[in-house]
């Protein structure tokens, strides 16, 4: 599946894409780094250079293949882009990105493009908090 998805973008199959695709498609975290992509490859045992890592996910965003965000407060993360739309959530003491749908508050934006006269083509909604995760590693830092 993953040749297949590479030729469709018109992108040459080669062990270092098939590989950093690999690690987004199975990864729990939607939200990767480059650095986390290039971490996940070291302890697979790849021998798959961060420049080249970084080259691949640019030649991805290009694509259409990977989006690319770069969130207030940290690193741009990458994501897959299955053309599905959504919304995300960062907590900007420990960085953790959580993707929402609320038909809700695309109705409400819908009606006010409409009342301004606007057809939304896109949008993208970033709600930017303090996260109460447990395992949080900056929650109880303030105090």
């Amino acid at each position: 599946m993953k040749n297949k998805e590479l030729r469709k973008v018109g992108l040459k199959v080669t062990i270092p894409r098939i590989k950093i695709l690999g690690i987004l498609e199975s990864n729990p975290n939607l939200h990767l780094t480059a650095e986390e992509v290039y971490r996940a490859l070291l302890e697979s045992g790849e021998d798959i250079g961060l420049a080249t890592v970084y080259r691949v996910l640019t030649q991805f965003e290009t694509a259409g293949l990977v989006k690319r965000h770069n969130f207030e407060g940290g690193s741009a993360v990458f994501e897959l882009d299955d053309g599905a739309h959504h919304d995300h959530i960062v907590c900007l003491e420990c960085g953790h990105v959580e993707e929402f749908v609320d038909d809700v508050i695309e109705n409400r934006q819908k009606a006010i493009a409409d009342q301004h006269g606007y057809k939304i083509t896109d949008h993208s909604l970033i709600i930017y908090g303090s996260c109460s995760r447990h395992e949080c590693p900056h929650r109880n830092e303030e105090g």
